[in-house]
């Protein structure tokens, strides 16, 4: 009952959003009626052009940084109340008729959890697209609960000498397994382009977890509580106080995507296979195989923001063995932005799944500055050691978003989402599009 009535609060609060955005006769939520306005009457504008209104006119695609730098106060599921600063930046490396838009974000933050989280996430195309870089470096000091791998129920561990059958734990900590540790990550990919819009290159991503604390862990044989990290570390020989995954990867890409931040159009497809070598610093080999598909149908040509979005992507583990914080879960993609609907973390799996459709659409008719989202999105993961397979079991959840312009030449918005999962539900912010 409560998550129904957040979902009808934010609705209100979407809808007084409508009404104080809308520029202009007639300029309210836009769905089919494209005649109504013609599209050299009604230009883009962002949040800047209602403070400055002599503001000099900037056209979508200049050759120009672009940044966002903030201060913000906020609160999620995982950090409780939180404090820092953060922002965007955005330009062209080219000339920008042959040079797609290059994009970044950065975050550092504290919480009221005694977090915290540093954050670098580049997407860099050189002049004339003949270089694309992507990265990816955190230094976490952090805390999260984990629930055990895959989408099912529970776990079982039979392979240990003592049959841990995790009924018992669940009833005491309903299946939510706190946990602290520090995190270092930084995964740079490097890819040529071999021919249009097609890229092929190598990576570097190193992984480690050190000072783990797995607060639930009881070993005592009176009081004994084991955790879904301490079964999984026993099983596959894993240190439980730290593990590094250091690898190399090739990976293929091919985009046709119009705008890196804020896709109208095009097909984003990644293909990345990484091997975790001893030789570079690895506790155990292994490799993981990753997967990723983005499309961008549009659903009109006078409103562009009118469009359905879809995005799936999947992480498999091949050969080997890979330690478990660093099997893929919840939240945990380059942007932080999967799962809408559960806490960071929630599914996690050897092998992993996950898909969703956005349907966008414009509100503010004239002005353009506000927008609106419905989305649905699935998960599934797999439990090799309990045979609990990948489609096994489906977590689904789905919500809907606000979209505020800020910067109208790369397209970046405020992001305001409310989700609701299974037995879960959260409010989500950001920049730059989820997908």
């Amino acid at each position: 009952m409560k998550r129904v009535a957040a979902l009808v609060l934010f609705i209100s609060i979407f809808l007084s959003f409508s009404k104080l955005f809308s520029q202009g006769k007639g300029d309210s939520l836009v769905l089919e009626k494209d005649s109504n306005v013609k599209k050299r009457d009604c230009p883009q504008k962002d949040i800047l052009d209602l403070i400055w209104k002599k503001r000099k006119p900037v056209n979508e695609g200049e050759k120009r940084f672009s940044a966002l730098v903030v201060p913000y106060v906020g609160f999620t599921p995982v950090t409780r109340f939180l404090i820092g600063a953060g922002g965007t930046f955005s330009w062209h490396l080219g000339e920008p008729s042959v040079t797609n838009l290059s994009a970044g974000t950065f975050s550092v933050s504290i919480t009221t959890e005694q977090q915290l989280i540093f954050q670098l996430k580049t997407n860099l195309y050189t002049s004339k697209n003949n270089w694309f870089l992507q990265g990816d470096s955190r230094f976490y000091l952090f805390n999260i609960a984990t629930y055990g791998l895959g989408t099912g129920n529970g776990f079982v561990i039979p392979s240990l000498p003592t049959i841990l059958i995790e009924k018992e734990n669940n009833e005491e900590l309903n299946g939510c397994y706190p946990m602290k540790y520090n995190w270092v990550k930084i995964h740079e990919v490097v890819s040529r382009k071999i021919f249009n819009n097609v890229y092929a290159g190598v990576g570097y991503h190193l992984d480690y977890h050190y000072e783990i604390n797995d607060e639930a862990l009881r070993l005592d044989t009176s009081d004994l509580l084991i955790t879904p990290h301490y079964a999984y570390c026993k099983l596959n020989g894993f240190n439980m106080d730290d593990y590094t995954a250091s690898g190399l990867s090739a990976n293929l890409v091919y985009d046709t995507r119009d705008n890196i931040i804020n896709p109208y159009k095009g097909i984003y497809f990644n293909l990345n296979y990484r091997h975790n070598f001893k030789f570079l610093g690895s506790d155990q080999s292994g490799s993981q195989f990753w997967t990723e598909f983005r499309t961008y149908i549009g659903l009109s040509k006078a409103f562009p923001r009118h469009l359905l979005a879809f995005w799936i992507y999947g992480s498999f583990l091949v050969i080997g063995k890979i330690p478990y914080l660093d099997l893929m879960a919840t939240g945990f993609d380059q942007m932080n932005s999967s799962g809408r609907g559960y806490v960071q973390g929630r599914w996690r799996g050897e092998d992993f799944v996950y898909g969703e459709l956005e349907y966008r659409f414009p509100i503010s008719q004239c002005s353009k500055i506000l927008g609106g989202v419905l989305f649905l999105n699935v998960t599934t993961a797999s439990n090799r050691a309990t045979h609990v397979p990948l489609f096994g079991y489906l977590k689904p959840a789905g919500g809907i978003g606000l979209r505020i312009m800020l910067i109208k030449q790369n397209r970046l918005n405020l992001l305001i989402d409310f989700a609701i999962g299974e037995q879960s539900n959260g409010f989500y912010f950001q920049t730059q599009e989820v997908f």
